[in-house]
């Protein structure tokens, strides 16, 4: 269980209670990183383990001199690690008390590299339950993920340390946004898959635009970065026959433009990528919705797209989810 800790004073109790209160007991590693964290979350993590003397001799806490980043601290956790599956858990979320079992489980009874589950997208009152799709197969999964039906979010997947170790595999130190695109290389790794059809990590969002907000150059860097190294990963792995497979990737990394108010974001969406533009109706996989705001985006029609975001997604997040 690797946990990276930065600016979580308000939540890491809850996180951290989570966690400790799993229903597994024997063989669980925590590994708590403090990403140089300058306020009081690790003060609040010391204090919630004495609360839980039996965990002690399970959690390490490691400390970065100076902030790092999110994925530099992921990989401070993967190389302290030393379990035969790694599990991934923000320090704002939080975790029902079966996850590690069921999902552990799973993976043994399969014999699985991956396992993944449901999700809740939990908000300040309310809560909404993020199914996931089921793949007998990593080659059926890392294509549903590639066309966008599953999520590649690293949170609410289980995966074998050895898959990391044996692939030279980490996250990309310096480029925080996007990097659960990680997962894909994984998936493209992996022998055997399992799935929970059970929601078990609860993603806190308490707010609703925050991604239109705060989206920077630094940050559509970062994106474009990781889905470079992913699609030269993707080629290199399996050449020529990966090509319909990243051209549904790269509209599936620039789809969330579109789910905004703001203009800038559909212009983005246009800027980036456009070659792609002509595969929209005919993806596999893709909702319909998917497709019309698509092709809404690329005829420049973005009454359209702004429209949806009021109706749908704002009566969604904004009232019923809230």
């Amino acid at each position: 269980m690797v946990v990276p800790v930065y600016k979580v004073e308000c939540y890491i109790a809850r996180c951290v209670e989570s966690l400790f209160n799993q229903s597994i007991y024997d063989g669980v590693e925590f590994i708590f990183v403090d990403d140089a964290t300058p306020d009081n979350s690790i003060g609040v993590l010391e204090h919630c383990l004495q609360q839980y003397p039996e965990r002690q001799e399970q959690t390490i806490i490691l400390r970065h001199e100076k902030n790092q980043g999110l994925p530099a601290a992921r990989n401070t956790g993967l190389k302290a690690a030393t379990g035969e599956y790694i599990y991934h858990c923000d320090s704002d979320d939080f975790l029902e008390p079966e996850a590690l079992e069921a999902m552990y489980e799973a993976a043994k009874a399969q014999d699985a590299d991956i396992v993944w589950c449901d999700w809740f997208l939990s908000f300040e009152r309310n809560e909404r339950y993020m199914k996931q799709p089921c793949y007998v197969t990593a080659h059926e999964a890392l294509k549903g993920i590639l066309n966008g039906r599953m999520k590649y979010n690293v949170w609410n997947k289980m995966a074998k340390r050895k898959l990391y170790a044996d692939n030279d595999i980490w996250f990309p130190s310096g480029h925080g946004m996007g990097e659960d695109m990680t997962m894909i290389r994984l998936f493209a790794c992996a022998d055997k898959v399992a799935y929970v059809p059970r929601a078990f990590y609860h993603y806190v969002k308490l707010n609703g635009e925050a991604f239109t907000n705060t989206f920077s150059d630094k940050h559509l860097k970062d994106v474009l970065y990781n889905m470079e190294q992913t699609v030269a990963f993707l080629e290199k792995r399996y050449g020529q026959d990966a090509k319909e497979a990243i051209v549904a990737f790269k509209l599936t990394v620039k789809y969330p433009f579109l789910i905004s108010d703001n203009c800038r974001m559909y212009r983005l969406w246009r800027t980036c990528f456009p070659e792609v533009n002509h595969a929209i109706s005919c993806m596999e996989g893709q909702s319909l919705r998917s497709r019309v705001l698509q092709w809404a985006a690329s005829h420049g029609q973005f009454w359209l797209l702004w429209l949806h975001y009021k109706l749908v997604y704002k009566l969604i997040y904004g009232v019923i989810y809230k």
